[in-house]
């Protein structure tokens, strides 16, 4: 799967858990302070992430940006 593919999955988890549009989805985007998600939120994300990639995920600490999200699914499901 490429990073493209995952970032597009993500993205639209993203957009559907805090209300978005597509084009407020950026690699750079950093998950607490663009789109202020705080720690449950957080937790809900990777959750939805996991199961739509049948993977688990390590703490969410490493996790700041979208690209760090994106990385870590990478990680998991090219592995």
């Amino acid at each position: 799967m490429t990073e493209t593919e995952i970032f597009n999955k993500v993205s639209e988890i993203l957009v559907d858990q805090f209300d978005l549009e597509d084009d407020e989805i950026k690699l750079t985007t950093n998950l607490s302070e663009d789109i202020d998600a705080d720690s449950l939120d957080l937790f809900e994300v990777l959750n939805r992430v996991e199961d739509e990639f049948d993977i688990k995920l390590a703490v969410a600490e490493e996790i700041q940006t979208v690209q760090d999200l994106v990385n870590k699914v990478a990680e998991q499901v090219n592995a």
